[in-house]
């Protein structure tokens, strides 16, 4: 799908998530100022900015972490306050945390359905509540197939994996939810370059399947690899919004240090 199309589908539909005029406030720290933000479906957002922008304060903003204190949040052109993130994750609106919220004490499957296990049929799983560990084994074998996750054995402790495999379990954890929008706290920051090539190929899947994504990165390559546009913050505040393909990365990158505020 090109940006071009993409651009036509953002007409005929209203975003995925809109954000007019958002605020925080922590004691006497301003951390957002009326940002204005947007995602539509089947669109990479890049949320750029030097540290203490307000990127990840922005982010925990949408998933119900620190609801606002000010603004308006819209999805799907309708009005919506997220007081939690359980009500983020009902909307469709996953996270992917920097610290990835995995369990090192357990295998791959366990943590895919973390919070979402599945009980087995009949009685069993109604009065005695066991587990379907086969049935979720298939099913985590099969959705990690689907997206190219290359692991040893779904039954393999995640403190096994190497850094590029648990990013890619909780990108597939958080998609057994099936969300509209999936929001990434710097997913490559740890990981060496192939590894992180695989997480940007997962986040084209993402895109490809309709879903709208944000990314915080501080790395550009990464940005121009997947992101169609580029939302700066500086100190809290909108500083440019930018067509990620068209832009010279140095104006970007202007913008991020504060010497331009070019929109």
């Amino acid at each position: 799908m090109s940006i071009g199309e993409r651009s036509e589908v953002s007409v005929t539909e209203p975003p995925l998530l809109r954000l007019r005029g958002i605020s925080k406030r922590f004691g006497a720290i301003q951390a957002l100022e009326e940002i204005e933000l947007e995602v539509h479906r089947g669109e990479v957002v890049a949320l750029l900015g030097d540290n203490g922008a307000g990127k990840s304060t922005l982010i925990r903003v949408i998933a119900g972490v620190d609801p606002a204190d000010e603004g308006v949040m819209e999805w799907k052109g309708q009005k919506v306050e997220i007081k939690s993130p359980r009500h983020a994750q009902d909307l469709g609106i996953a996270t992917v945390h920097q610290n990835l919220a995995l369990c090192d004490g357990l295998d791959i499957t366990e943590n895919l359905f973390l919070g979402w296990e599945r009980r087995r049929r009949g009685l069993p799983g109604r009065l005695l509540r066991l587990l379907d560990k086969g049935g979720m084994r298939m099913e985590a074998r099969r959705h990690l197939d689907a997206l190219a996750i290359q692991v040893p054995d779904v039954r393999a402790s995640l403190s096994s994996l190497s850094a590029g495999q648990r990013q890619a379990v909780a990108i597939s954890r958080v998609l057994l939810g099936e969300p509209k929008v999936v929001l990434f706290d710097e997913p490559t920051a740890a990981l060496g370059v192939q590894q992180a090539a695989h997480v940007l190929d997962l986040v084209d899947e993402l895109r490809d399947q309709g879903i709208g994504v944000i990314l915080i990165s501080h790395h550009m390559g990464d940005v121009k690899a997947v992101a169609d546009r580029a939302a700066v913050l500086r100190l809290g505040r909108n500083n440019g919004l930018f067509n990620v393909q068209t832009t010279p990365q140095d104006r970007i990158i202007s913008s991020i240090i504060g010497v331009s505020k070019d929109r």
